[in-house]
């Protein structure tokens, strides 16, 4: 399995996050790759690769899937933050306000303030100096994961942070800035699949995903994840939402109530595959978040080490050629065992 990582990804290391009414330090930081890589190193289940340097062919990918206006601004947001005012420079940016119901997005404000709400959802997810070379090498990360896939490679892991699942066409949040999976999926589109599927496995429902591709019938999307009406990000993953215009049947949400046991969840994978398999998907791109383990401190799913040995395998047996996103996994050192255990059991049944 080739493993493309994101060498650049401790250049987004925030500092504070909203979080319940209180700044508290982020959850979502460099220790994460950092353990997976230390795992890695004690199992080598592939060789590490940096991504295709290919600046036009990444920026077209990227306009593929998420508006100019707001890759314009994120792209610029760190240098005109500074501009505003020199000591920004030591203070991360948190969104404070909102287009909620009814209001206009329609227009771009002139106020850089109201620009930071409009293509945010959230004040969890900061933006410092190094926050777009970070997400922009891990994008670069999938898209080569993807062309690996596309010129006949099994299986391609982009190992990088931070996560994509929760960037939709022109909002960020989540942790997440530029959406790694869609960027594959539509990579893997645009380079011979006639029919890709998502699956989204992170414990919170890839509303970004969702939301770039919901009226396509191209791109299957399917997410298994905590019940919105209790878990973030809340306002998107229930079952009713089957897709819209052409896509209308080409999206599944799998929401499971907190405390749903491994035998459920998986019984929730294998609908979720059955869904794959009848939308005759010729790739599969898997948001890999492994938050669902037992000791995640944001989660409520119940899966332990042994358990993504199992999911590498059953994902394997699908017979497609996959790409593998990095997504969430918080804060326990078991993210680089768990994650390495997913890629181990898929190159075991691969064979």
């Amino acid at each position: 399995m080739k493993i493309f990582r994101n060498a650049l990804y401790r250049r987004h290391d925030a500092r504070l996050e909203m979080y319940r009414g209180r700044l508290v330090p982020c959850h979502e930081t460099p220790a994460r790759l950092d353990h997976v890589l230390a795992e890695l190193a004690h199992r080598p289940v592939g060789a590490l690769h940096d991504p295709v340097p290919d600046d036009a062919g990444l920026d077209a990918a990227l306009a593929a899937i998420h508006a100019p206006r707001y890759l314009d601004f994120l792209a610029g947001a760190w240098d005109e933050w500074v501009a505003l005012d020199p000591a920004n420079a030591g203070t991360d940016i948190l969104p404070a306000v909102w287009p909620v119901r009814g209001f206009r997005a329609d227009v771009l404000p002139e106020s850089f303030a109201a620009r930071i709400g409009l293509f945010s959802f959230d004040a969890g997810s900061p933006v410092m100096a190094g926050t777009w070379a970070a997400a922009r090498e891990g994008a670069a990360c999938a898209r080569s994961a993807a062309l690996a896939v596309a010129a006949a490679e099994r299986a391609a892991f982009a190992l990088t942070r931070p996560p994509g699942h929760h960037a939709g066409p022109d909002f960020f949040g989540g942790y997440c800035f530029l959406n790694n999976a869609a960027l594959a999926a539509q990579t893997l589109r645009d380079h011979g699949a006639a029919r890709v599927a998502v699956l989204d496995v992170d414990y919170h429902h890839g509303n970004g995903t969702q939301t770039i591709f919901y009226g396509r019938d191209d791109v299957l999307t399917v997410s298994l994840h905590g019940d919105p009406r209790t878990e973030y990000p809340f306002f998107l993953g229930h079952a009713d939402e089957r897709g819209e215009g052409a896509g209308l049947g080409a999206n599944l949400n799998l929401p499971l109530p907190r405390g749903t046991s491994v035998a459920t969840w998986f019984a929730a994978l294998e609908a979720g595959l059955a869904a794959v398999s009848a939308h005759r998907a010729e790739a599969l791109v898997v948001a890999l978040g492994v938050d669902t383990f037992e000791g995640d401190p944001i989660s409520g799913f119940h899966l332990r080490a042994d358990d993504y040995l199992r999911l590498g395998e059953r994902l394997a047996r699908t017979g497609l050629p996959v790409v593998l996103t990095m997504e969430g996994g918080y804060a326990v050192a078991e993210v680089g065992v768990n994650v390495v255990n997913v890629l181990e059991g898929f190159m075991a049944a691969a064979g």
